[in-house]
């Protein structure tokens, strides 16, 4: 079983790094395997909605999407780190998620999926919420924990400091963890939910 942890953050070692190490902390002892991605420092682009990769099966721009996507398919969860900036995930980030969950090809059924938000004061929430939307359109349950997913501070040391924040990460953590093995069993013992998406209206009348 394995994780990816996608951070958002350009600084490498800051306050997204701190908060995904807490839940591989509490992932690894479970058994869970976790590998972190560094995105927010590379140069991603956005999609320009060509549907290219319908035909070729990747993103028509070859860069860290595309090595991520066969990553994703292979995994059984997700952890998806954005600071705020404006009160937004930062742009970088979700350039990447945009492009990876388009053009990956791969089912993202009943693989697991949470995202991680660290701002210095405010913001949090609205950032939240727009990661946590990609899980939902693909199929994917959304990782509870005691609080929303986030830690405040501006510098890594004040991460550790958020009391509350931390331990909500490793909640997090543990219930991922949790899910991912009840999903496997469910696999193994009464199969994956049968579920079809045929229908597609752009609401034209």
């Amino acid at each position: 079983m394995k994780v990816l942890m996608i951070n958002g953050s350009p600084d490498t070692k800051g306050c997204i790094h701190t908060a995904l190490t807490l839940a591989a902390e509490v992932l690894n002892a479970e058994g869970i395997e976790t590998e972190e991605i560094i995105v927010g420092n590379k140069d991603i682009r956005g999609c320009i909605g060509c549907r290219k990769c319908r035909e070729i099966g990747k993103c028509v721009f070859n860069d860290l999407v595309n090595e991520t996507s066969p990553k994703l398919a292979e995994a059984d969860g997700i952890i998806v780190g954005t600071p705020v900036y404006y009160g937004n995930p930062n742009g970088t980030v979700l350039s990447f998620m945009q492009r990876l969950f388009y053009s990956c090809g791969c089912n993202l059924h009943m693989k697991v999926g949470a995202s991680v938000v660290s701002c210095r004061r405010g913001g949090n929430s609205a950032t939240f919420e727009a990661m946590n939307q990609f899980f939902g359109i693909s199929g994917m349950p959304t990782v509870p924990a005691t609080y929303w997913n986030d830690v405040h501070g501006y510098k890594a040391e004040d991460v550790l400091a958020d009391v509350e924040g931390v331990e909500t990460i490793r909640n997090m953590a543990t219930n991922m963890a949790f899910m991912i093995k009840c999903i496997q069993a469910g696999k193994e013992q009464i199969g994956k939910p049968d579920v079809r998406h045929t229908q597609f209206m752009n609401f034209i009348r």
